[in-house]
């Protein structure tokens, strides 16, 4: 019986592995083999994709981004289309930062039957002058939108009809390429707006060059109601006129956007020579320098309510270019380490000079900081409210070392700010006298006698 149970045991035993052996699930190291050799597959083809967009310009910091977004790329039958594609596109003399832009914001420009039909295109458009920027915007809107090369042709020829200059052409094209996608009518509908309140055509092309965004504004809902708002804090229409064609982003203000503008001017309290430099050249540029400066803010992290909040406690912003504001925002925040949110509390900082108020103070709390001569941190408003002489007794005199670093009032006395008086500079020079011009004195002396 014992040996009977024995043979059945070992008969099941044979039959688990006989059945495991003929089964057609595969085991578990098969499945492993396969998918270790899938990801050594899947990884050598990256390295070669990733060799091979590094090699037409694509920067390595964004291969991994780029290819885990576009996955079809991993295709191995798509590198050889790949290669002939990138050749394509530096064909067209793009250069390679467009190239790269071209490629992350479109990557279906990289088809190489869609390029074949540009490589042909591009050569009809050599009459026209354009630049490598623009035939990169005609391949990704052609991409996305699905446009022949023959009908931006046809567009091209129609915007040349209109008496553009070849200039003013590409700088339409690369500014505001989507105006392939308008037709005839709407650009013309812009000239004739123009041409409607007496400007000249020289005037329209200076427009359409330096703002060719404007093209894209509807005339009735968007310019009309602008040149109203304009009229209606009672600037004349020559003024307005000439104010447009001298800038021509005036047109790019949003409606009521001017009207605020112009509402925190009248509300200023400062003193007047800062009024002066603001209003140097008239209320109506004062208010689009209002307007350039929120932006600037805006754009640096801060919402319009808290930029016209800066403005109206530190009119002296108003008086610096926006590149010299960029460059305090860019120092306070990378150099500083302060947020750009600090600016609602201290918008002095925007209102002071940078190389001789900014600049020595940080390097002289720097120094302090470092040595550890600070009983307390040193915020933003510590640093920039104090006047010079107060931040000198404060920081700067107990520490000799830190007076190189100030520059104000180091050597000991200070200079008096106002000229030597008139009676010093008409005093008479004295000169030393001598014994032989006294006997010659007295011997004249005795002659009148």
């Amino acid at each position: 019986m014992a040996f009977t149970l024995i043979n059945i045991t070992t008969r099941h035993r044979v039959f688990a592995k006989n059945r495991f052996f003929f089964s057609t699930k595969p085991y578990k190291s098969q499945i492993l083999k396969l998918s270790f050799s899938n990801e050594k597959t899947n990884y050598r083809m990256q390295i070669s994709l990733a060799n091979l967009l590094q090699r037409y310009g694509i920067p390595p910091s964004q291969l991994h981004s780029f290819i885990s977004k576009n996955q079809f790329l991993l295709n191995s039958n798509n590198l050889n289309d790949l290669d002939k594609s990138l050749s394509i596109l530096l064909s067209f003399k793009i250069t390679q930062k467009s190239l790269v832009s071209l490629i992350n914001d479109c990557p279906g420009v990289l088809d190489v039957q869609f390029l074949k039909k540009w490589e042909v295109g591009v050569l009809k458009f050599g009459d026209l002058g354009l630049s490598p920027l623009v035939v990169r915007n005609f391949l990704e809107l052609s991409r996305r939108f699905e446009i022949d090369p023959d009908g931006v042709f046809q567009t091209m020829k129609v915007l040349k009809g209109l008496g553009f200059s070849e200039g003013t052409l590409n700088r339409v094209l690369e500014e505001f390429p989507r105006v392939i996608l308008m037709n005839e009518g709407e650009v013309c509908r812009k000239i004739e707006f123009f041409e409607g309140i007496g400007i000249s055509g020289e005037g329209i092309e200076r427009i359409f060059s330096f703002f060719p965004g404007v093209i894209g504004f509807d005339v009735e809902d968007r310019l009309k109601l602008l040149l109203d708002e304009f009229c209606h804090w009672g600037f004349g229409e020559d003024m307005i006129r000439k104010e447009i064609v001298r800038e021509p982003r005036v047109l790019s203000m949003e409606l009521g956007e001017f009207s605020r503008c112009l509402e925190l001017l009248r509300s200023l309290k400062c003193r007047e020579p800062i009024k002066w430099k603001i209003f140097g050249e008239g209320a109506f540029r004062a208010g689009f320098e209002v307007k350039l400066r929120v932006d600037c803010l805006c754009k640096h992290g801060l919402i319009r309510r808290e930029a016209f909040k800066v403005l109206w406690k530190e009119p002296r912003v108003m008086t610096y270019r926006i590149e010299d504001i960029e460059k305090k925002i860019e120092f306070l925040v990378h150099r500083m380490k302060f947020n750009v949110d600090c600016l609602v509390e201290v918008p002095e900082f925007l209102g002071v000079n940078f190389d001789k108020h900014i600049v020595p103070r940080y390097n002289v709390i720097g120094y302090l900081r470092g040595k550890g001569g600070l009983g307390s941190e040193v915020g933003l408003k510590d640093l920039i409210k104090p006047s010079r002489l107060r931040f000198y007794n404060l920081y700067v005199k107990p520490y000799p070392e830190c007076e190189k670093l100030y520059g104000r009032f180091s050597g000991g006395e200070v200079k008096s700010r106002h000229p030597v008086g008139l009676w010093k500079l008409f005093k008479p020079p004295s000169y030393p006298e001598s014994k032989e011009d006294v006997r010659n004195m007295k011997a004249f002396m005795e002659t009148l006698v």
